[in-house]
């Protein structure tokens, strides 16, 4: 049986600026089905390799494969459809099958508008996908699919929706298989190096509404820091990667597995820089460990902080003060660890003044990076349902960080991000001539300048927040910016769109329902919020 695996060629001008990330779910993924005697697999980097809807077919018509299988991200969605719609074109025998979060959760309306499309695997996707390959090679998956956990399909015209399958309690049973990429097009271009995203843990503790991770994955489960560095060292010698991005939301929430993935990176001296996001509060809880962190080679911090618009909105509670944000950054700059802020902006309050405020802000705070992402609701999450008539856009292509989904009431899309673009100019005008050719630390200085150049190649080529795309050249362009909405998609609700089984996420559901009785689903938070800590005795990671 051969299984070929697609990645779709979505862009958007955001986190790929700084390159081309590997899209780590393939090699997991083709690991786990090669573990279980499935060898005859290929994967199309349709992303990486810019390759159009006709090349993929070709290739396609060339391989003819038993199963096709496409990733999506809400943005992605419909370019993962039309190329499952090209396999069934070229083969209707082919079993088409999508994954991803997007189809977990609005499965109802992808397996509506893409009737192409066999099936959905919801979740964690090893277990169910190899079940699935396993049902199809078998020939039982024609005739009872029903008896494959976590998917769903159409049947009698009606569609079904079986139960989740249990989360795999011991990630480290999942071996990737790294050399399915070809590492040669990954390349990090602050560092112009390979760059790899392995997985530290899965899901999370915490029940944070704005967030989709803990839905997604169901259970909070740790890797054994030892094995994660085997990983990495594997990655290291075999495919020479010099940078990593640990691919979870937030890995310090285990303070105590996250400190020996630290000193086993030390004891084993891996020539190897690497980044994380995490919270405001897990920095200030670690204050005395940031140097060990160093020292492992943790070189950038991604932090979720709270826009001016945001902390003036009942809907974002306030996880953390300003005293806090500038002080969780001075710590990370002390240590020798790029600080990056991330802020939100774009929602229904946004006005000129709240972008001037947070840009005052980040002046203020002095990051060594500030980011502003465009307040994105994810059409399957609590907030989106909570801001009604707000979302006037339902074309999830733009869904991107990069694209106005919420017009404020007080300026039109074109406005909002010209006055983005102008933070922009000003925070990086002033580091690049007064901050990053300065810097003492040599290691810093020469990781800021990449930075500096990333940023500088994508704005040269347009590609930098879309402005090409959308026509935006500078103040004078704002008026006639065009972010191409498509105006025949509309909002569809209920049953219709998102998926109503509630019992899918049973690991949370005693903790969701004493929130629901006390009022507490109804705030949210900053990217990289939350504020609870998981204690140091929590038993429920794997040890």
């Amino acid at each position: 049986m051969r299984i070929l695996l697609l990645h779709p060629n979505y862009h958007s001008g955001g986190a790929e600026i700084a390159g081309n990330w590997p899209p780590a779910w393939v090699a997991y993924l083709a690991g786990y089905l090669k573990a279980a005697g499935y060898h005859d697999i290929v994967f199309i980097d349709a992303m990486t390799n810019h390759l159009s809807e006709e090349q993929v077919r070709a290739k396609i018509a060339e391989l003819r494969p038993d199963v096709v299988g496409c990733t999506a991200i809400t943005p992605s969605i419909y370019k993962a459809e039309s190329l499952l719609r090209v396999a069934k074109d070229v083969n209707p025998a082919i079993v088409t099958v999508l994954g991803g979060i997007h189809g977990t959760f609005m499965y109802p309306q992808v397996l509506k508008e893409a009737p192409w499309i066999d099936v959905v695997v919801r979740g964690e996707g090893e277990k169910v996908f190899l079940n699935l390959v396993c049902a199809i090679d078998a020939g039982t998956w024609a005739t009872d699919p029903d008896a494959v956990r976590g998917v769903a399909f159409k049947k009698d015209g009606k569609i079904v929706a079986t139960p989740a399958e249990p989360p795999i309690a011991d990630l480290d049973t999942i071996k990737p298989d790294w050399g399915i990429l070809d590492w040669g097009k990954y390349i990090y271009i602050p560092m112009g190096v390979r760059v790899a995203i392995p997985n530290f843990a899965r899901g999370c503790p915490f029940t944070c509404t704005f967030c989709s991770q803990w839905k997604f994955w169901r259970d909070y489960r740790v890797r054994d820091p030892v094995k994660v560095v085997d990983e990495i060292e594997a990655l290291v010698r075999d495919h020479q990667v010099g940078f990593f991005i640990l691919a979870d939301e937030e890995p310090t929430i285990h303070r105590k597995k996250f400190v020996a993935f630290c000193e086993e990176l030390i004891r084993r001296e891996l020539p190897v820089l690497w980044g994380i996001n995490t919270r405001v509060t897990d920095i200030l809880r670690d204050e005395k460990l940031l140097p060990l962190f160093r020292k492992a080679g943790l070189i950038h911090v991604s932090l979720g902080t709270e826009a001016a618009a945001q902390l003036k909105l009942e809907r974002f509670n306030k996880e953390t003060t300003i005293a806090q944000n500038k002080r969780a950054i001075q710590l990370l700059r002390d240590a020798g660890i790029v600080a990056e802020a991330q802020f939100i902006v774009g929602l229904e309050n946004e006005t000129a003044e709240t972008l001037e405020e947070t840009y005052r802000m980040a002046a203020d705070w002095q990051p060594d990076m500030a980011n502003w992402a465009m307040y994105t609701p994810w059409p399957f999450s609590d907030l989106f349902q909570e801001l009604g008539d707000k979302v006037e856009i339902f074309d999830f292509e733009k869904y991107n960080f990069v694209t106005p989904i919420i017009k404020p009431d007080a300026l039109d899309r074109g406005e909002l991000l010209d006055r983005v673009m102008n933070n922009y100019r000003r925070f990086y005008f002033k580091k690049a001539l007064f901050s990053y050719p300065w810097l003492r630390d040599k290691a810093k200085r020469r990781y800021m300048l990449g930075c500096l150049k990333a940023f500088a190649k994508s704005g040269f080529q347009r590609t930098f927040y879309d402005l090409g795309r959308v026509g935006y050249w500078g103040p004078q362009t704002r008026k006639s910016v065009d972010f191409g909405f498509d105006a025949t998609r509309e909002r569809t609700t209920g049953g219709d769109s998102v998926a109503s089984d509630e019992s899918w996420v049973t690991v949370h559901g005693p903790k969701i329902e004493k929130r629901r009785r006390k009022g507490e689903l109804t705030a949210a938070l900053a990217c990289g919020g939350g504020q609870e800590q998981l204690a140091e005795h929590d038993t429920r990671t794997p040890a």
